[in-house]
């Protein structure tokens, strides 16, 4: 099959779920873009390599008109869609089994630059968004550490950052959105118009609707950005400089890790920024005081150049084949008041084999009272850890794969019960009971607005929340 080839007379082809032979012509679709075998094998893989499902076609719609109909042929023929923007996901939350896949790569523009706001279709990058509002000397408040993941794709999880302490996640960044229901209905939703489900849709996880373009909220770009890198022996101080830290506000951006040390054991380190203007460099001795005795200065770069640091190891890891291996990554929340202890416990049942020479665990304190977002899911305390198992395995095997897939279950299970939540872009199966209990009093706005918005249920199965 070729571009050019009609949805219709391919898809019409076969016998679907719910049409019985005989039953009537389905209405035809427009002629739409249709990619060809080796598009719908790379549509039934993901970042994560770890789980693959197989679509019966791979659609690049042009409009939201496009994706309208799509939409409403497939509620027709009972076939599931999965919307996919870069195919980062880890565990084929973007797949559609024998059904169809969304590749919105076609949706790309930035269609305009206001002091205030940027106006985004879904499948543009954050790179390219970064871009075009620098040019204008702006820019989003939130950035994600990578830069290759589609606006789409982020705002439908949540969106989480370096500076999202002080600035909530992506989706608190949120002005207004171009959606398309499950039911092919095009609408725009913001706070004031379609409020109910422009809260259900942002981290919604794909389930009402389709995000086609985003009006996003942008602030003055600093000239550069420097990054200081203090060093730990231990997890408890560590966490003490950290809150430190927080507390007194002295960061643009706070993160930490703890990674593999090559010798069997682990570094413990503080990941700090400064936004400045060239004129006022910032005062590095006021900065650090009362920290870490070790600490550096490991880059002093224009803020776009500092957006872009993940690129470097991108590369490293696409040349030496590590990009393309499984990425059983986890990624949660631990509540601020026991996060040192629960974070203790995990790592003690950790080795640098479990991560790879490249995986490290990423652990910081930030503040939730910007974090505005009814669905993304946060312990319920002034200050919550991210907590990220970010897996990259120096082999392709896939039983080290399973095995710590069923890892993450354990770990989860114990967060869980600690009080922590999921960032539900993680790699584990989840049930429908295990996604109520993760929405916990935000489950009947999300299902109500499934039941109102996708009644054919046929939006994002890979998260198996229904």
């Amino acid at each position: 099959m070729h571009a050019g080839v009609s949805v219709t007379a391919t898809l019409a082809s076969a016998t679907f779920a719910g049409q019985s032979p005989g039953s009537p012509e389905p209405q035809p679709l427009k002629t739409l873009p249709l990619d060809d075998a080796e598009s719908r094998a790379a549509a039934a893989q993901d970042f994560g390599h770890i789980i693959q499902r197989q679509p019966r076609v791979v659609c690049k719609p042009r409009s939201s008109a496009e994706i309208a109909d799509i939409l409403r042929w497939a509620r027709r023929q009972e076939l599931k869609v999965a919307a996919r923007g870069q195919g980062h996901a880890t565990y084929g939350r973007a797949m559609a089994e024998d059904g169809i896949v969304m590749d919105l790569s076609a949706l790309t523009a930035i269609h305009r630059v206001e002091p205030d706001r940027v106006v985004v279709d879904a499948g543009a990058t954050w790179h390219a968004v970064l871009e075009a509002t620098l040019a204008k000397g702006r820019a989003p408040p939130v950035l994600t550490n990578y830069l290759g993941l589609s606006v789409g794709g982020t705002l439908a999880v949540g969106g989480i950052g370096g500076s999202s302490s002080r600035h909530g996640l992506q989706t608190d960044q949120v002005l207004e959105l171009d959606i398309v229901t499950g039911e092919g209905v095009e609408l725009t939703c913001s706070p004031t118009a379609h409020a109910e489900l422009f809260d259900a849709v942002r981290a919604g996880l794909a389930q009402c609707a389709i995000i086609t373009r985003a009006t996003l909220r942008l602030m003055r770009a600093p000239e550069r950005v420097r990054r200081y890198l203090l060093h730990y022996t231990d997890l408890d101080s560590l966490t003490v400089d950290q809150r430190r830290a927080l507390g007194d506000a002295r960061f643009d951006q706070l993160q930490g890790a703890v990674v593999p040390d090559g010798a069997g054991s682990w570094r413990y380190q503080m990941e700090a920024g400064v936004f400045y203007d060239s004129s006022t460099p910032p005062d590095d001795k006021a900065l650090l005081a009362g920290l870490a005795d070790k600490h550096e200065i490991v880059s002093d770069l224009t803020f776009g150049d500092d957006a872009n640091a993940f690129a470097k190891l991108e590369k490293l890891l696409r040349s030496n084949g590590q990009w393309f291996n499984p990425h059983p990554w986890l990624l949660t929340y631990l509540r601020g008041s026991n996060a040192l202890a629960v974070a203790n416990k995990v790592i003690a049942g950790l080795n640098s084999d479990d991560l790879g020479p490249f995986g490290r665990i990423t652990y910081y304190p930030m503040f939730t009272g910007s974090c505005r977002t009814p669905l993304l899911r946060l312990p319920d305390e002034p200050v919550v850890f991210p907590f990220n198992l970010i897996r990259i395995p120096a082999s392709p095997d896939k039983a080290n794969a399973d095995r710590q897939v069923a890892r993450n279950r354990a770990v989860y299970d114990r967060i869980r019960s600690a009080g922590g939540m999921l960032y539900p872009v993680s790699a584990l199966a989840m049930s429908p009971p295990d996604w109520m209990d993760h929405f916990g009093p935000r489950w009947p706005l999300l299902r109500e607005a499934k039941h109102r918005h996708d009644p054919g249920g046929i939006l994002t199965p890979g998260y198996d929340l229904f």
